[in-house]
């Protein structure tokens, strides 16, 4: 089953900027559709952000102008911008993604999760 693995993650202060990528951990034939899920301390895991294989995008209404998603095809990679990052966006940041495997096999697959803290 392919795993995905996220990176980027870190300590970063107030108004400043990360860049996580989500990597397939083998290779794959194609992504589908991506999206990336923040889960605060004590909440549910939340949407942040969408992208659908014809690269079509869609984000949550707290992260609208701050953060970008993008996909790179060529080497089956999934990033998210982040910018003006707040306390509140602590968070670990999980990415979920389906696509299909060396043997054309669908797979639908959750990454560990990589922490983001936001602090002065």
């Amino acid at each position: 089953q392919v795993r995905l693995v996220e990176s980027g993650g870190g300590l970063v202060q107030p108004g400043g900027s990360l860049r996580l990528s989500c990597a397939a951990s083998e290779t794959i034939r194609r992504f589908y559709t991506v999206v990336w899920y923040s889960q605060a301390p004590g909440k549910e895991r939340e949407l942040v952000a969408t992208i659908t294989s014809t690269g079509s995008t869609d984000y949550a209404d707290s992260v609208k102008g701050r953060f970008t998603i993008s996909r790179d095809d060529d080497n089956f990679s999934v990033y998210l911008q982040m910018n003006s990052l707040q306390p509140d966006d602590t968070a670990v940041y999980y990415c979920h993604g389906q696509g299909r495997d060396v043997d054309y096999l669908l797979f639908d697959s959750w990454g560990q999760g990589t922490q983001v803290t936001v602090s002065s």
